[in-house]
Parts: C-alpha cells; sequence; structure tokens
C-alpha cells in the first residue's frame, strides 16, 4: 500500500510540474509572442509599409508563434508532437489547394504594397481598364473610370499585367496632331500655333515645346504639337488648344480638311 502511495505521489508530482512548467511556458510564450510582434509591427510602420499589409502580417506572425508555444507545451507534458505537425502541415496543405487563386492574390497584393507601382489617386490603366486608384487591399484594386464606375481587378490580374501610371510623374507630355489643307500657308499655321502655345500660361517652359510638319498625308499638310503641362492640366490644356486653334486657323484663313463621307 505504501509503495502504491508512493507511486502515484511520484506520478502526481512529475506530472503536476510538468503541467505547471507548460502552463508557464505558454503563459510566457504568449507575452513574448505579442511583444515580440509589436517589435515587429513598429518597425514594418517606421519602414512606412501600408497598414494593410501590417494588419495581415500581425495576424500571421502571432499565430505563427502561438501554433510553437502551443506545441513547446504539448512536447513538455510528454505528447508526441509529430502528430500534431503533421497534421497541421496536411490541413495548411489542403487550405492552400483550396485557396490557391485566394493565396496568389495575397501574395500579388504583398507585392503591390512593397514595390509601390501607383498609390491610391493615381490615374492608371491596369488590365486593359483605365480610371483613378481607390483602394488597395490584399484581394484586389478598386479604381473608378472617368465615367464614374467602379472596377475591382484582382491582384494576381494587375502583377500579371502591364501597368500604366500617369500620375507617376508630376509632368507629361501632351502630343496634339492637326492637319491643314496644302493650300492653306504653313509659315502662317506654324505662327499661329507658336503664338498659342506662348499665350498658354500651362505650357510649361522646359522642357521646350515643338511645332513640327510631321507627315504629308493625302489629305494635307499633318502638323504635330509637342507640350509640357502638369498632370492635372493635361485634359484641359488639350481641349481649350484645339478650340482655341480652330478660331485661330479660322481668323487665318487656315482650312482643316476633312474626309467627305461615302456615297452609297
Amino acid at each position: 500500500m505504501d509503495l502504491s502511495w508512493d507511486s502515484i505521489s511520484e506520478f502526481s508530482t512529475l506530472y503536476g510540474m510538468r503541467a505547471i512548467v507548460s502552463l508557464l511556458i505558454f503563459v510566457i510564450g504568449k507575452k513574448s509572442a505579442s511583444f515580440l510582434s509589436s517589435l515587429i509591427i513598429k518597425g514594418m510602420r517606421k519602414s512606412q509599409i501600408d497598414e494593410t499589409i501590417i494588419s495581415f502580417f500581425s495576424n500571421v506572425i502571432y499565430g505563427g508563434f502561438l501554433v510553437i508555444i502551443i506545441l513547446a507545451s504539448l512536447s513538455n507534458l510528454g505528447f508526441d508532437t509529430t502528430s500534431f505537425i503533421a497534421v497541421l502541415g496536411a490541413a495548411g496543405l489542403a487550405i492552400g489547394l483550396a485557396l490557391q487563386g485566394t493565396l496568389s492574390n495575397v501574395g500579388a497584393g504583398v507585392l503591390i504594397v512593397f514595390f509601390r507601382p501607383f498609390k491610391i489617386g493615381h490615374f492608371v490603366t491596369i488590365a486593359g481598364e483605365s480610371g483613378t486608384v481607390e483602394t488597395i487591399n490584399l484581394f484586389s484594386v478598386i479604381i473608378k473610370t472617368p465615367d464614374n464606375k467602379q472596377i475591382i481587378i484582382p491582384n494576381s490580374a494587375v502583377i500579371g499585367k502591364s501597368i500604366v501610371n500617369f500620375s507617376a510623374k508630376e509632368t507629361r507630355r501632351l502630343d496634339i496632331v492637326l492637319t491643314i489643307s496644302y493650300e492653306s500657308n504653313l509659315m502662317h499655321a506654324k505662327e499661329v500655333l507658336q503664338t498659342l502655345i506662348q499665350q498658354e500660361s500651362r505650357v510649361l517652359a522646359e522642357p521646350s515645346s515643338l511645332v513640327v510638319v510631321s507627315e504629308l498625308s493625302d489629305i494635307g499638310v499633318k502638323i504635330t504639337i509637342r507640350v509640357w503641362v502638369k498632370n492635372d492640366d493635361y485634359f484641359t490644356v488639350n481641349c481649350d488648344f484645339l478650340e482655341k486653334t480652330k478660331f485661330a486657323f479660322d481668323a487665318r484663313g487656315i482650312v482643316v480638311p476633312h474626309i467627305q463621307p461615302l456615297i452609297k
């Protein structure tokens, strides 16, 4: 009876100590995981990484630490954690295969935020769609078209296609091609265009502007006007310049030819 009691007492003491140590491992490990996660998050914020990515990675990092702590606690209790690791690995593989498309979007989202090919507010062309970037998240990029349509583009499509960012630079080159008839005075036309450029305050002095004959076509002489403007002025300068050119050409008798429609 004494031997049996001693065995029970020894067993209780041994596993009681293991249970206490495992509990300490879990408690201390959990606090350490929170501390390390906060340090990593602070470092990411100092690097000016997007808050969406910080939030995502903070959960992943904390979850990873927590899994390690739980496995360490179970191992200290005498459990064979090999089977747990195998189950976790199989579950991770199954989840990865099931969410393959979603995970590819997440991976692409991380690349977009880290490399920053564009930012919110930029006007871009992505996967054949043009608009202003409204939202960048881990799964998609949301843009608004000039006619106020909302387009949601999966991140995998964004990374897999060419990206044209019209807002990356402060200035942009504006090319306008006009055609005048062969009967019109070419020098007068070029003088009119140079005067209009000089009068347009939104046209930048540098790089210098250009007015040249670019083609002798079947219907007339093509003149290319090349000026530099700020991004915000691109559309309005283009429209205003065309309107002023029409009035100026009419006043000087410079004819812009047009193609007669075919009569069937």
